[in-house]
């Protein structure tokens, strides 16, 4: 079984339960990054040990928070050492509107994992674009390089639509399936 971590930061209860669906379908420790953008004791050394990282946070001003940017910047530790080399990586980003320039955050967050020498795990999902398709659909926000989420800004995480929860299951089960694939 390959061994999965999920990092994620947090500035709502969203982010959250999102990472904890994600954690759930991949069968994966969660690190939570806090408020002051820290990780908690032991984290670096679950990180060096992780077959795959799966990284999540809200989407603030079009991109990154800065608490996971502040833990992204730490990495640099890890970069410098080649430590995540050939890990698996893959990002999850939650707002409040559908699109919400949730691709940049994405972005930002495959560009962190080309730099560390990381593979790339897409959501590996079809999208549900269809004219019957709701919101309770897998995939409904129709996302390809990570997971895309959206939550109401003023309700709280049990109202973020069933269809992007169960899509973060989903996802967190493909990441542990390919790095388990992969593990030898």
């Amino acid at each position: 079984m390959a061994k999965v971590v999920v990092v994620y930061h947090s500035g709502y209860g969203h982010t959250q339960f999102i990472a904890q669906a994600v954690a759930q379908g991949a069968g994966a420790d969660l690190i939570a990054v806090d408020a002051d953008g820290n990780l908690p004791e032991g984290a670096w050394d679950a990180l060096a040990a992780a077959d795959a990282i799966i990284m999540g946070t809200p989407t603030y001003m079009g991109g990154p928070s800065w608490q996971f940017k502040k833990f992204a910047d730490a990495s640099s530790k890890a970069w410098f050492t080649r430590a995540w080399q050939d890990k698996f990586f893959a990002g999850f980003t939650v707002s409040a509107s559908l699109n919400g320039d949730k691709g940049s955050t994405l972005s930002y967050l495959s560009t962190l994992s080309a730099q560390h020498g990381g593979l790339w795990v897409s959501l590996g999902m079809a999208p549900s674009n269809k004219l019957a398709s709701t919101r309770a659909d897998v995939n409904n926000l129709g996302g390809s390089v990570g997971l895309l989420v959206q939550a109401p800004s003023d309700a709280g995480a049990d109202k973020i639509p069933q269809g992007d929860v169960d899509t973060a299951r989903q996802f967190g089960e493909r990441v542990a399936a390919v790095a388990k694939r992969f593990k030898g």
